[in-house]
């Protein structure tokens, strides 16, 4: 059907993302730092995102559009809910930022007294409970030695000379490029010359925790 419907200019859209909050239905979101109309049968065109735009990228067209879909829009409203609902039952675990090896500091007042997690990036995705299970308490730090191409072990090893450390607890994957992490952390305990308590925990990639 013919009908009026919105429209996006990407190369006037600044990537704010004014129009996508003031978007009531949910039809338009932001992909590659643009707006984008996400669904034809999402948009009203009533134009409640229009006003918010600053660049004026937002104007409307009468084209081919699939109908107005009230009832889709409101069951993705109680998705939307329903997921934001099941998100704030589990709070975030992770004691400091930044949290990458390559980006924290040697030394920050948060290592003092502190149980470190040498984490490996994939461990957060395989293992669904791993703010509750290995961040609590802890301050995280996360990397991949195979993807980063950056050796730790310097780093590591200043981190755990520096600062008052209590123990550390290595969290990998099952697969063998995961090894590095393990390996550098290990050699970077020896390097400081410390003796502190260091356990490594492998997860599958079945998200299972193997030991």
């Amino acid at each position: 059907m013919i009908r009026r419907i919105i429209q996006i200019d990407e190369e006037k859209c600044n990537g704010c993302g004014a129009c996508a909050s003031a978007c009531h239905e949910g039809a338009i979101g932001m992909v590659n730092g643009k707006a984008k109309l996400l669904r034809d049968d999402y948009c009203d065109g009533l134009g409640d995102c229009l006003p918010e735009c600053p660049t004026g990228a937002i104007t409307f067209v009468e084209r081919e559009a699939a109908a107005y879909d009230e009832q889709a829009v409101s069951e993705n409203k109680r998705k939307k809910e329903q997921n934001a609902s099941q998100a704030a039952k589990v709070s975030s675990q992770l004691g400091q930022w930044p949290c990458q090896i390559k980006l924290v500091p040697v030394n920050a007042p948060y290592f003092d007294g502190a149980d470190l997690l040498i984490a490996a990036d994939c461990t957060a995705y395989a293992y669904a409970n791993v703010h509750q299970e290995f961040m609590q308490g802890k301050i995280t730090l996360i990397g991949c030695t195979k993807l980063d191409g950056v050796d730790y072990g310097e780093k590591l090893t200043q981190i755990i000379a520096g600062n008052d450390i209590q123990s550390i607890t290595v969290l990998r994957m099952e697969v063998p490029c995961c090894g590095g992490l393990e390996f550098v952390t290990k050699k970077a305990l020896e390097d400081s010359g410390k003796s502190l308590p260091l356990q490594v925990t492998t997860i599958s990639i079945n998200g299972t925790i193997l030991g």
